[in-house]
C-alpha cells in the first residue's frame, strides 16, 4: 500500500497556521508530518502551499484528532468498519491509535515508540529472524529495523489498522529503501498464519495482542504451543499483557500468561508491562 505524503494537521498545527495568516505572515515554518521533518508552508490569501501542493485553510479542528488531506478536505484519520479505528496524536509526536475509544498503545508517560524500543531490546533483535504476531502501527518493527534485525515477519489482521499505517509517518514502510527488504508485512490472522511457519525458524518473538477480552484466542494455550514450536531453543519472547486491574477483573492476566508459557516450554518471568520468556 502506498504511503501518504501529504500534510497531517493537529489542532495545534492548524491553529499555528491560522495564527500566522492572521498576522499577515507569508511563510509558516514547522512540521506537518508529526515531527519527522520541518519545512515551510507558503501562505496566500485563500490557500496555502506545501511541497508544491495547494490546500484550503482548515476549519475547526478537534483535540485528540489527526487530519489528512483526502483529496477534497482535511478529514479525521479514522475509519469505521464495525469498529471505529482512529489515529490519535500525542505530546510525543508519535501517535497512538484507538479502537472504539480504547487506547491500544501506552502514551501517558513516554512516546509509544520509546515504549516499544524498551520491549524490543529484551529480545535483542540484531542479526535475528523475528516474528511480530500483531503488527499494529509497526513500532516493534521500526525498532527492530533500527536495531539491525536480519528479517522480520509481521502479521496484522485488521485492514483498517493497515490503512492507518499508510497515513502514519512513524510506521515503517516495508517497501522503503531504509527497510532494505528486511520487513515482511502480511494482512492475515496470525492464529491461522502461524501454521505455515516452520519449526524452530524464528530467533525471537514479539507478541502484542489486544486485551484478553477482545482477542482471547491470542492468549490460549494452543497458540502459545505454536509460539514455542516456531521459536528455536534459547530464543527470546516478549508478550505484552498490560496491567489490568485485578480488583475489577478478578484475574491476574500476566501471571496466567506466564503459567501458560511455562506449560508450552518457556522459562517465563514478569517484565515491564508483560512477560519475558526464553524457549527451553
Amino acid at each position: 500500500m502506498t504511503h501518504y505524503t501529504g500534510p497531517l494537521l493537529t489542532r495545534a498545527t492548524g491553529t499555528a497556521l491560522l495564527d500566522a495568516v492572521g498576522r499577515g505572515d507569508a511563510i509558516w515554518r514547522g512540521s506537518l508530518d508529526l515531527g519527522r521533518s520541518t519545512g515551510e508552508a507558503h501562505l496566500g490569501p485563500g490557500h496555502w502551499q506545501w511541497r508544491d501542493q495547494h490546500y484550503p485553510y482548515p476549519g475547526k479542528l478537534k483535540e485528540r484528532t489527526l487530519y489528512w488531506w483526502d483529496g477534497e478536505a482535511f478529514a479525521p484519520v479514522s475509519r469505521f468498519s464495525g469498529s471505529l479505528i482512529k489515529l490519535v496524536p500525542t505530546e510525543w509526536d508519535v501517535p497512538t491509535f484507538e479502537i472504539d475509544g480504547i487506547k491500544m498503545l501506552p502514551s501517558a508517560k513516554e512516546s509509544p515508540l520509546d515504549d516499544a524500543r524498551r520491549k524490543v531490546a529484551l529480545v535483542e533483535p540484531r542479526g535475528k529472524r523475528v516474528l511480530d504476531t500483531c503488527g499494529g502501527l509497526g513500532y516493534f518493527a521500526a525498532c527492530c529495523l533500527e536495531a539491525g534485525v536480519a528479517h522480520m515477519q509481521s502479521f496484522e489482521k485488521n485492514a483498517d489498522v493497515l490503512w492507518l499505517r499508510t497515513i502514519n509517518p512513524w510506521s515503517p514502510d516495508p517497501d522503503a529503501p531504509v527497510s532494505g527488504g528486511r520487513l515482511a508485512l502480511t494482512h492475515a490472522d496470525v492464529t491461522d498464519a502461524i501454521a505455515g511457519i516452520a519449526d524452530g525458524s524464528m530467533d525471537a518473538l514479539l507478541h502484542d495482542p489486544p486485551r484478553f477480552g477482545i482477542a482471547g484466542e491470542l492468549y490460549a494455550q494452543t497458540f502459545y504451543d505454536q509460539l514455542a514450536r516456531v521459536l528455536r531453543r534459547g530464543g527470546r519472547l516478549f508478550h505484552y499483557t498490560g496491567n489490568p486491574n485485578r480488583l475489577t477483573s478478578g484475574r491476574d492476566v500476566p501471571r496466567e500468561v506466564a503459567r501458560r508459557l511455562e506449560r508450552a516450554g518457556f522459562k517465563a518471568e514478569l517484565a515491564l508491562d508483560g512477560v519475558f520468556a526464553t524457549r527451553r
